[in-house]
């Protein structure tokens, strides 16, 4: 027996492909094609039914990007009850006459059980619903649309910036940034497309009007004229099939239309609406005692439906002692007293009872425990672990890793930063707020407690989650309280980086060499070098903001010139020489040109002087050079800046320490460089001059 064989374009499309085009090619049909009364029944019950699958899933939506199809929905189940209205006009028109079952049991049901048979009923009935659609729910849900379409495009820059930001600080990698930034890009499709799709439904309700009225008109006319009916038994058949008709069509176009405004108009929650509802509306029951002594005094008022209002402030008082001996059980858990134990004997101390100190740790109050907890998500801790990924990526060797505990005597909100046991940061951060960083271009201010970036000293509010999206779109940088705490960890490890390289960490980037390179790391130490001098000299190029990733051009030039000289600072120069190409790189991304400021020649005969006369540390400057010197390096470093350079000061070979010295406290913006750093296939343009007014 041969079997049947389907195109290769109809075999390679699953049963799913196929349903819009079916559905499409259904409601021509019922356009086009004239259909038994049978047959109208069974799509008139399937338009109810897919309106309230779609109402539903509405309900039980969390995000609305969950139900991304809805406007495309929206725009089907509109065509589907007009096609219907076409469908079922046309045998009204025709059958109409023989009966009130003409146009199917739907329609007559419709027009009988619903409304008695009474067409006046029918017709206020039906004006009711459409003005409720049309002018309440449907108008509603369109506002909201619009406005959210708004907002979502607004926002959509300040997302992708903290997109990008989360990115750069390692908190999340290329993939999740992908996905974040296709999910901000969806949901302003989908909100611009909700704004277009309630005018589907709002059409649909003028639709569903006019196509009432001319059903009636045009059956008064067909009764009277071509089958010889009085006005009074056609007015009675037509009118009760045009009502029971619009009916049938306006209660699922009012169900969608409902389903439509709650999906606009939820508050991103991890909850569904249900839930919501009851956790929120009825989690007080002091609310509920009041609201049920206010309807029992209602009910004892004379006149009133006492049995009806009594009977509901019942259920409300029971209802609310009921919710609060709930809520009363975990407290009372929590207060069983416990037998007294007997205090164990002190044990006398021990080595073991020195503790070592932490390279990094972190302390939070109590509150913000589960953002380290990793039973309640842990989210902190997995940014933790990109922080020191992109961190080893970046600088060139892999940070300590940090030690998180809690610590009753902080603030709830506030976390503390060490390095070595000592503090070197500190903050707050409100969980279940969000902090808005003013970056110097916002639009306006917000509602919410004033504050400052704890990483960078910007202004900044922590407002709520209803103001996230109103921030974004004035141009706030809008971040959690994992990101505040990451975001500030980050930065405070970047700036030390030179104090957490101690000694085990080189010996560990010089055994990661020696795999590849065996024999360079054995000529250089401990034969010419002893490890705390390597230390040192990546030391002083970490402190300076240098990456130390090539390690193997720095072992190669340590190995060269530590046969003449074993002073860490001038290994440290001839280093440097060495990363000239990543050194400028680091700070001029792109372009040939490098911008610099340069010292004036008296200024720099002068310093040359200075640190001739005392040594290479050049530490005794004469007070007075050494305020003028400051001054006019920050006056030359904000022109810099106001024209969009980076402030980088060019000096001599000699100058380069002490003035990189001299300038780390109180301009630490100003990069220092000397001649023989810079490659020769760079342009040097001189942009100011330091030191041209002494």
């Amino acid at each position: 027996m041969n079997s049947i064989k389907f195109p290769s374009w109809l075999s390679g499309m699953g049963s799913k492909a196929l349903a819009a085009p079916i559905l499409i090619i259904m409601m021509l049909s019922m356009m086009i094609l004239p259909l038994p009364a049978f047959a109208l029944d069974i799509f008139f019950s399937f338009n109810i039914a897919l309106s309230i699958i779609v109402l539903l899933t509405s309900l039980y939506t969390v995000r609305p990007l969950d139900f991304m199809v809805f406007p495309t929905v929206l725009l089907v189940s509109t065509m589907l009850r007009l096609s219907l209205n076409v469908a079922s006009t046309r045998i009204v028109l025709t059958e109409g006459h023989t009966g009130p079952d003409a146009a199917g049991k739907v329609i007559e049901a419709f027009g009988h059980f619903l409304i008695g048979g009474n067409y006046t009923v029918g017709i206020v009935v039906f004006i009711i619903l459409t003005i409720i659609n049309f002018t309440v729910v449907t108008k509603g849900a369109g506002r909201i649309a619009e406005v959210g379409a708004r907002f979502a495009l607004d926002a959509m820059p300040g997302k992708q910036m903290a997109i990008d930001a989360d990115l750069n600080a390692g908190l999340i990698g290329e993939q999740d940034a992908r996905k974040r930034r296709t999910e901000v890009a969806q949901e302003a499709e989908f909100y611009g497309a909700m704004d277009g799709a309630s005018k589907y439904v709002k059409g649909d309700a003028v639709a569903g009007i006019m196509v009432t009225i001319i059903n009636i008109v045009g059956g008064l006319i067909v009764g009277m004229v071509q089958h010889d009916l009085d006005f009074s038994n056609a007015s009675k058949i037509y009118a009760l099939l045009a009502i029971g008709d619009g009916l049938v069509a306006q209660i699922p176009s009012l169900i969608i239309s409902t389903a439509a405004g709650i999906v606009v108009s939820r508050v991103a929650s991890e909850q569904d609406i249900g839930s919501q509802f009851i956790s929120q509306l009825f989690a007080k029951p002091q609310v509920l005692y009041i609201t049920g002594a206010i309807i029992g005094g209602l009910g004892v008022i004379p006149g009133m439906p006492h049995i009806a209002f009594i009977l509901l402030a019942g259920v409300l008082a029971g209802g609310g002692y009921l919710m609060e001996k709930r809520l009363a059980k975990p407290a009372a858990a929590d207060q069983v007293p416990t037998a007294p134990t007997p205090a164990p004997e002190m044990e006398e101390a021990t080595w073991q009872d020195i503790l070592p100190v932490d390279t990094l740790g972190l302390e939070v109050g109590y509150r913000l425990i589960p953002l380290v907890d990793k039973t309640q998500g842990g989210e902190l801790l997995r940014r933790i672990k990109g922080i020191r990924k992109k961190f080893a990526q970046d600088i060139g060797f892999l940070s300590p890793p940090v030690h998180i505990r809690d610590n009753l005597e902080l603030k709830p909100s506030a976390y503390r930063i060490a390095l070595k046991g000592v503090e070197i940061g500190s903050g707050e951060a409100n969980m279940g707020q969000f902090l808005a960083i003013d970056p110097g271009m916002v639009s306006g201010t917000l509602p919410g407690i004033p504050t400052t970036d704890p990483a960078f000293g910007l202004p900044a509010v922590w407002i709520d989650a209803a103001t996230k999206e109103q921030a974004q779109s004035m141009g706030y940088t809008v971040v959690d309280a994992g990101t505040v705490i990451a975001t500030h960890l980050n930065h405070l490890i970047t700036s030390n980086a030179a104090e957490l390289l101690g000694r085990h960490e080189v010996q560990q980037l010089l055994d990661h060499l020696a795999k590849d390179s065996p024999k360079l790391i054995e000529d250089l130490t401990p034969r010419l070098l002893p490890l705390s001098t390597v230390q040192k000299v990546l030391q002083n190029l970490l402190i300076e903001g240098v990456h130390i990733r090539d390690l193997r051009s720095i072992v190669e030039t340590l190995t060269e010139f530590a046969v003449q000289t074993q002073d860490a600072n001038e290994l440290t120069a001839q280093v440097r020489i060495a990363l000239g190409r990543a050194i400028v790189q680091q700070i001029f991304p792109t372009g040939n040109e490098l911008s610099v400021m340069t010292l004036d020649n008296k200024l720099e005969r002068l310093l040359m002087q200075t640190l001739q006369g005392n040594g290479a540390d050049g530490a005794s400057m004469e007070p007075g050079l050494a305020d003028t010197l400051a001054m006019q390096t920050e006056v030359a470093a904000q022109h810099q800046q106001q024209m969009g350079l980076t402030p980088v000061l060019l000096v001599p070979g000699p100058l380069r320490a002490l003035m990189a010295r001299f300038l780390r406290r109180s301009l630490p913006q100003v990069k220092v460089l000397s001649h023989a750093e810079l490659p020769e296939t760079k342009t040097i343009r001189v942009t100011s001059l330091v030191g041209g007014q002494l």
